[in-house]
């Protein structure tokens, strides 16, 4: 392992405990039962099945929009669609296993046209960029609300069920994603996630075009003088990063947690996609370790939440803390410097050796 990769994983883990202690601090000022609180946070999700499957199910749509915004940012197109295309994957989804209730076909219908209108959803801040040099971020930003406003639309003119309340007509049974552990909702998707991130990570590490986005990425103008085709790295970008977007929304639909579509506010999980692309430094084969902490992270809180006097809010201080120190160039930057020189002068020696 080089000492670059060495260094980031060691300011990322000192990032983790810092914001930690932090939040523990927090805790022993705001709360009158500090140590019972954070017992909770810590260890919460070991105390029930029930929890530590809560964990899994929140895993799962972290590492989809994970793995979708690493290949969108890699060729550095800071694509933020990812939340419009998880919340259109989700409709589009819910749509098909309303309408088409033969089993199998259903759900796997249901998901492929979830991850093709996840990646036109997300070309579409792409293509303003290319043809009329918009800010793709701010387009991007943006045209989220065209998604939750568009998927409310339809609950209240096309699939809204009238004998219930902001909810669409019941999906199929047949469209149902199965269910993996008894005694929990853990289902398949979590197979289906770990998939997805394995196949990006040899998608941007073992094949041409993803070496050519991420040269893109790291050196546009470089990239461009080298021959690469610079519209055709980008666009190949988002609609992947886009499509895996858009399935996961699909996933999350079809998972044994909703039976109707009643999504009429963003999740979020395209805001917490950008911490898991920030956590596992913009590698797809790390985003299942980085979803892992911040469900197991956000499952503790929530316990902590239910049983201590402590809010759930401690959660956001942290995530907030561990991003400032992780993106933050400056850290430890002395360090690295240091282990750098060392490992010049310890080859050097070699080499007169």
């Amino acid at each position: 392992m080089s000492s670059a990769k060495r260094f980031d994983i060691l300011r990322t883990l000192l990032s983790v405990l810092i914001a930690l202690a932090i939040s523990f601090l927090i805790i022993l000022f705001v709360s009158d039962q500090p140590f019972e609180a954070i017992k909770y946070l810590l260890i919460g999700p070991f105390t029930s099945k029930r929890n530590l499957g809560t964990v899994v199910e929140s895993m799962i749509p972290l590492i989809f929009t994970g793995t979708g915004v690493c290949i969108m940012f890699s060729a550095n197109q800071i694509n933020l669609a990812s939340e419009g295309a998880f919340h259109v994957g989700g409709l589009v989804a819910s749509c098909v296993a309303i309408y088409v209730t033969a089993d199998f076909v259903s759900p796997v219908l249901a998901l492929v046209c979830a991850g093709l209108v996840g990646a036109l959803f997300t070309a579409i801040p792409a293509v303003m960029k290319i043809t009329t040099s918009t800010n793709e971020m701010v387009s991007s930003l943006m045209i989220n609300y065209i998604a939750l406003y568009f998927g409310t639309y339809m609950i209240n003119n096309v699939i809204g069920d009238p004998a219930a309340s902001t909810a669409s007509y019941a999906l199929s049974d047949a469209s149902e994603l199965p269910t993996l552990i008894s005694g929990t909702r853990v289902h398949l998707g979590i197979v289906i996630a770990l998939v997805v991130a394995v196949l990006g990570y040899f998608f941007l590490y073992r094949t041409k075009i993803g070496y050519e986005l991420r040269l893109t990425g790291e050196n546009g103008e470089f990239a461009r003088y080298s021959g690469i085709s610079i519209v055709k790295v980008v666009m190949i970008s988002q609609l992947l990063g886009g499509f895996v977007a858009g399935l996961g929304g699909g996933v999350e639909m079809l998972s044994p947690i909703y039976s109707r579509f009643t999504w009429t506010s963003l999740l979020g999980y395209g805001w917490d996609a950008i911490v898991i692309c920030t956590l596992s430094k913009k590698n797809p084969l790390y985003t299942p370790l980085a979803a892992l902490f911040l469900a197991y992270l956000r499952t503790g809180a929530s316990i902590m939440a239910r049983r201590t006097d402590v809010s759930l809010e401690i959660v956001q201080i942290t995530q907030g803390i561990i991003i400032l120190l992780v993106v933050a160039e400056q850290f430890l930057s002395k360090y690295k410097h240091r282990m750098i020189a060392k490992e010049s002068k310890a080859a050097l020696k070699e080499e007169e050796a």
